[in-house]
């Protein structure tokens, strides 16, 4: 059970208040299932939901400077980012950067100013890192949700290529591009497919990681400066170069790791919300315009060679996880894989009904939060996406009115 603060610190004043009362009013009822982000999937064994509770610890856990945080980093937990496991609040946005002539990134900038993402708070006695001034990229990024990882990446890799049109044979306008990937050997599981030496990107804004405990494992590095197996030395400060705490590597064990990837693939995305006429209205105009070629609605899962609960399940998340050219204003000019300065990943959609509530009562949207309004969000798209948005800009405003309402039940 998760606690606010003030629920932790008052707990028991409060308990002795309710004692007395003799209101059962007081009391608040568990959230239904399907209404918060953090709930597991149905089906999971008991060891698998054993393994769900640690990793939900993990994953809230704040390390302290005596734990190894640090010497630079983002966040001190990885729920600081992902805000009861949805999407993160704009005051937590992290920054990426780099050096590229437009096509190819300078390697040697990474190497120079210890790799893309910026670390811009540190333990007492060191400065935080600058992005340096010979960077021409910089993204801007939130947090995205976690709830419904592991249906991701149970899609087969066939599944998505099918969709894939790079060089938009069909002449719709849309392209569709895979992002292909190195990955670390630790991180490839056996029913991974090889593309050429590379696997299919399927997690991150711009698709730049493959596989879930690739993920995590590099979120502890480069988000908390947390040293595992997997990345067992301290970051490179942009300015300083190497810096050490003194803290015994690993930082946090590998059971950990595994621990806080199965959590993130038994997370259940949440269930939508009621259907009213207006929200079918929407539905039906939101593929009619044309947004469904890229936000497809759902995808079937393969079966998982782990976690049977997985297997062969249909994912309502409405995007393609493909990479399309977005148009220059959501652009960072940033290269990740074969993705470009203008391309993003689609970004799934379920869970729309309930980012408001996850946020505190504030929705933020697009890949940094930089719009609380839903209509300005699909305004900004371009790029591939601009004959869509041109269609949406000519419905009457009742029908823009059943569109937003219909993303708002997602």
């Amino acid at each position: 059970m998760k606690h606010t603060i003030h629920q932790k610190f008052f707990l028991f004043p409060f308990s002795f208040f309710i004692f007395f009362s003799g209101c059962d009013t007081i009391f608040t009822s568990k959230p239904e299932i399907g209404e918060t982000f953090d709930q597991p999937i149905a089906g999971i064994t008991q060891e698998q939901q054993h393994s769900f509770s640690r990793g939900d610890a993990a994953f809230e856990k704040v390390f302290f400077v005596n734990e190894g945080l640090g010497p630079i980093f983002v966040q001190p937990s990885c729920e600081s980012c992902h805000n009861g496991d949805g999407k993160g609040h704009p005051r937590t946005n992290l920054k990426r950067f780099q050096l590229n002539d437009g096509t190819n990134v300078d390697v040697n900038f990474y190497a120079d100013h210890g790799g893309a993402q910026l670390q811009q708070r540190s333990i007492p006695g060191i400065s935080p890192e600058e992005i340096p001034s010979q960077a021409n990229a910089i993204s801007v990024r939130s947090g995205p949700p976690v709830f419904g990882m592991g249906l991701l990446e149970a899609v087969p890799d066939s599944h998505i290529l099918v969709n894939s049109d790079e060089f938009d044979t069909n002449g719709d306008g849309i392209s569709g591009k895979a992002n292909f990937v190195d990955a670390p050997t630790w991180a490839i599981p056996t029913n991974a497919i090889v593309h050429n030496g590379k696997y299919l990107g399927r997690f991150g804004r711009k698709a730049g990681t493959p596989f879930l405990v690739q993920q995590v494992a590099t979120a502890y590095i480069q988000d908390m400066g947390i040293t595992s197996e997997f990345f067992p030395q301290e970051l490179q400060h942009a300015q300083l170069g190497t810096i050490s705490e003194n803290i015994p590597e690993p930082e946090v064990s590998t059971s950990s790791i595994h621990d806080v990837a199965l959590y993130l693939r038994a997370l259940a995305p949440p269930k939508r919300g009621s259907i009213t006429p207006q929200i079918r209205r929407g539905d039906s105009l939101f593929t009619a315009i044309g947004c469904a070629s890229c936000h497809i609605p759902s995808m079937q899962t393969g079966t998982h060679p782990t976690i049977s609960a997985l297997s062969n399940k249909t994912v309502h998340l409405y995007s393609d996880l493909l990479l399309h050219d977005m148009g220059s204003e959501l652009a960072d000019n940033f290269i990740e894989g074969n993705a470009s300065g203008n391309e993003w990943r689609t970004t799934p959609l379920w869970g729309l009904r309930l980012t408001a509530e996850n946020l505190g009562g504030t929705a933020y949207y697009l890949h940094d939060g930089r719009t609380t309004d839903l209509k300005t969000a699909i305004l900004f798209h371009g790029g591939e996406a601009m004959n869509a948005k041109n269609l949406f800009n000519a419905l009457s405003n009742p029908d823009k009115e059943s569109v937003l309402a219909f993303l708002r039940s997602l």
